[in-house]
């Protein structure tokens, strides 16, 4: 269960305290449905009683709690376990009167057995534990191979009592892409759930971020504050986080990230997280008759192939499909589903009007020319006269001025896509898909200008989105060029030569 939650200090810590206590001393465990009228009341005699309601889920205690608080560095016990020590000791707290609680510094012991204990990485290096719950605090911070195996090491002992109905807890702020944490990882596992690219599902990610357009706009940025903090807000300066992003002195990524728990870029992105924020249009959509640019990028062995549409009329770009080899797959001997590719182009033919349709042929050249054969000559722009589709990205000249046409579209705000917090299902995950695409892309300096490729050659994060998407908006660029298309969408005729 990771969660990023709201931005720095909105107590985080204090919540995963809070779950740790709770597993320690609580009714954790499901015990049924409630009929109505049934009571729990606290072992202890402290006269905490709580009557069920019918349809309630009941608790029971857990059977020898093992907790188990994660810090990231040697002598230090964390915020965490701070806040669970003073819980169990100060006298004003009321579990602090729980009979046979033995709390110490490095370790308290429970009364019915069982034990919350923090750990550094050097401790939970070794295997053989019997955790039942597991508080990793700050997983930005786990960037080191030592702290990374840590977090391997003590989510694995979970499956020792599974029968327990074990479970971890994640806590962090927005983590910096590229530091490789263990909170990027789970982000990706969570963006890997949402796309369908792995088999595990039981996986809740809770986060709570503030989009803002235009940071020189104090009364937006305020929004994006209250959004971010939540609740939380009641006791934040929300003045002061605002003269810290005005501050010339600070990074605005790290204010965005600590402040509003926002998706930031690495430092040589080509389009950042904020920059693509802004083209997002929760009222524009593709429908059918669209006359409509396509794009396809990809390979069809251990890659991916990706086939993104654009709207001729206002750039309005859109991803149809894409074909990933899945998050959870070891092998080297994944392929595409050619026949679910054929399925979508031909359900596209049917769909759109496309007048223009550019793909990138390395790695898939059979497939060029199988579409080139049964598309080509409709196409009302071509690639050229003989290869209407083909249009090659080892061309340095014209991929530089692909890119920068797209990327000035975007900066401009000029082509736009449905946000997929707006849309539902099997479309939420591919916006999702060309979002993580997108984001994904390096910007590289050669000879003849900005090009694009993955953060490292062998990198699991994929491109071939915007490489499509790329294609599929030059292809948009060639038909305003040419005159074909309008505002309204369907078959506009135009005189050939």
């Amino acid at each position: 269960m990771p969660a990023p939650g709201p931005g720095k200090g909105c107590d985080k810590s204090g919540l995963a305290a809070r779950f740790a206590l709770f597993e320690a001393l609580g009714p954790c465990r499901f015990a049924g449905w409630a009929k109505g009228g049934e009571v729990y009341r606290d072992p202890w005699g402290l006269g905490f009683a709580y009557r069920y309601q019918p349809g309630e889920p009941m608790g029971k205690p857990v059977a020898y709690p093992m907790i188990r608080i994660m810090a990231t560095e040697e002598g230090q016990s964390g915020n965490i376990y701070d806040s669970v020590y003073y819980n169990l000791t100060d006298a004003e707290c009321p579990l602090s009167h729980v009979p046979g609680v033995d709390a110490g510094l490095t370790r308290v012991f429970l009364p019915e057995g069982g034990e919350i204990r923090p750990s550094t990485a050097s401790s939970a290096s070794k295997d053989g534990g019997l955790e039942t719950f597991v508080a990793f605090d700050e997983t930005h911070l786990y960037t080191t191979p030592e702290l990374r195996r840590m977090y391997d090491t003590t989510s694995r002992n979970l499956l020792k009592r599974k029968a327990e109905g074990t479970w971890y807890l994640e806590t962090t702020t927005m983590f910096a892409p590229g530091e490789n944490s263990v909170a990027e990882s789970t982000y990706e596992l969570a963006e890997a759930i949402k796309e369908g690219r792995t088999r595990r599902h039981r996986l809740l990610y809770d986060h709570r971020w503030g989009e803002v357009a235009d940071l020189t706009k104090a009364d937006q940025l305020r929004v994006a504050i209250e959004e971010a903090f939540g609740e939380a807000i009641a006791w934040q300066d929300i003045e002061s986080i605002i003269d810290e992003f005005y501050d010339p002195r600070k990074q605005v990524a790290d204010s965005r990230r600590y402040f509003l728990n926002a998706q930031t870029s690495a430092s040589d992105a080509w389009i950042t997280a904020e920059e693509w924020a802004a083209c997002g249009k929760a009222e524009k959509r593709l429908v059918d008759g669209d006359v409509v640019t396509l794009g396809l990028d990809g390979a069809v062995r251990d890659d991916a192939l990706a086939v993104v549409a654009c709207r001729v009329s206002d750039g309005h770009i859109e991803l149809l499909g894409a074909f990933q080899k899945p998050a959870d797959y070891h092998g080297d001997d994944w392929r595409v589903d050619l026949q679910a590719v054929d399925a979508l182009i031909a359900s596209t033919m049917q769909r759109f009007r496309v007048v223009a349709w550019y793909m990138d042929p390395p790695y898939m050249q059979e497939l060029c020319d199988k579409y080139t054969a049964e598309y080509g000559e409709q196409m009302q722009v071509k690639a050229s006269q003989g290869r209407p589709l083909e249009w090659w990205t080892n061309r340095p000249r014209a991929i530089v001025s692909a890119l920068e046409r797209f990327y000035e579209a975007v900066r401009a705000k000029e082509l736009s896509y449905t946000p997929e917090y707006d849309l539902m299902d099997e479309e939420k995950a591919r916006a999702v898909t060309l979002k993580a695409h997108i984001l994904n892309a390096r910007r590289r300096v050669s000879r003849s200008g900005i090009t694009i490729s993955k953060d490292y050659p062998k990198s699991p994060r994929k491109i071939d989105g915007a490489m499509a998407a790329v294609l599929a908006f030059e292809a948009r660029g060639d038909c305003r060029a040419a005159g074909v298309g309008d505002e309204g969408g369907g078959f506009v005729p135009i005189r050939l030569r």
